[in-house]
């Protein structure tokens, strides 16, 4: 399913989150179940399964990385089940700095700091990526279209450094 299609939007990186959420309330009105109570089983299945699409697309299209998901599965690139590994090896450095200051954080006499100072890395390290990932996408050549998929990776590795900051965080408060 092509999401932009669905929602009537041209299939950019950069999407207008509120035309997108405009859109979202306009599909929902039109498929909702209960505008189908008095209707048919199966008109009442349809309506359920076309809700579930509408819902499903737009947490895709509203979410940055699962919009580029979404825009490499629609030119031939599925990222969902891969295994491929990050081949960078700058970013494999970055990553065990970041792995080893984690680790230093329960040892730390200022552990706020250190968390500060992560989150503060992190953003900065994703910005760029989400920067570099527009402009791949924007190109839609198929090369820039494997170089996306890199940054793709990259960013899912960066959400699960967020996860666990936020999980370290979180028992430092408890």
């Amino acid at each position: 399913m092509n999401y932009f299609e669905l929602f009537d939007l041209d299939p950019v990186f950069t999407v207008d989150t509120a035309n997108l959420a405009e859109r979202y309330r306009e599909l929902q009105k039109a498929v909702h179940p209960d505008k189908f109570a008095s209707q048919s089983e199966q008109q009442k299945l349809l309506s359920v399964q076309r809700t579930a699409q509408v819902n499903d697309g737009y947490q895709t299209l509203k979410n940055p990385l699962r919009r580029a998901e979404h825009m490499l599965s629609l030119r031939g690139i599925d990222l969902s089940h891969e295994t491929t590994t990050v081949k960078d090896t700058t970013f494999l450095m970055q990553q065990m700095e970041w792995r080893e200051m984690l680790d230093d954080i329960s040892h730390s006499n200022a552990p706020q700091d250190k968390i500060d100072e992560l989150y503060d890395s992190f953003a900065s390290y994703e910005k760029s990526l989400f920067n570099l990932l527009a402009e791949l996408l924007a190109s839609e050549q198929e090369q820039d279209d494997k170089s996306a998929a890199e940054q793709v990776r990259k960013l899912k590795f960066m959400a699960k450094l967020q996860d666990e900051l936020t999980r370290i965080e979180d028992d430092l408060l408890d």
